[in-house]
């Protein structure tokens, strides 16, 4: 029977200690390991915030135990690349598509997604790939418009 859980996070391995093996991704994320960049919104799934990618797929960290996903790679907002986050940053400002940033690094991991090829494998546009993202705060037209000149 196997006892411990590790991951791969941003590219480093963790041993996750039993504690958090039964908690919430999204717990272990922001508390063990202080990667406070993935945000709680509902945590239900619904609002995107806490996204994140497991083995290349964008999946709702507070729906994840962290115990379910041994030998797994976890990408978080801290672990993109430098260069796409300052793309991503210059592109929001320039069509103003975002204002109190709490919704953005959930945003930013979904657009490395869909820029990593995410939608190769169908013909959904940027709008229907980012309605599990919401923004209490912006228009989704200036969002949805930075989103497509990114991709």
């Amino acid at each position: 029977m196997k006892t411990r859980t590790c991951l791969r996070v941003n590219g480093t391995q963790y041993e996750v200690p039993p504690s958090f093996s039964g908690r919430r991704l999204l717990d272990y994320l922001r508390s063990a390991l202080g990667l406070v960049g993935t945000k709680e919104g509902c945590g239900e799934g619904d609002c995107g915030a806490c996204t994140v990618l497991v083995d290349g797929t964008p999946m709702c960290s507070c729906l994840l135990l962290t115990g379910v996903l041994d030998g797994r790679e976890v990408t978080t907002i801290e672990g993109l690349p430098e260069a796409f986050l300052s793309q991503f940053a210059a592109i929001c400002t320039e069509y103003g598509a975002v204002q109190c940033g709490y919704c953005t690094p959930g945003i930013a991991v979904m657009a490395a997604w869909l820029r990593d090829g995410g939608n190769d494998m169908n013909d959904e546009p940027v709008s229907k790939l980012f309605e599990g993202n919401l923004c209490r705060c912006t228009g989704y037209q200036q969002l949805i418009e930075a989103l497509t000149a990114l991709s």
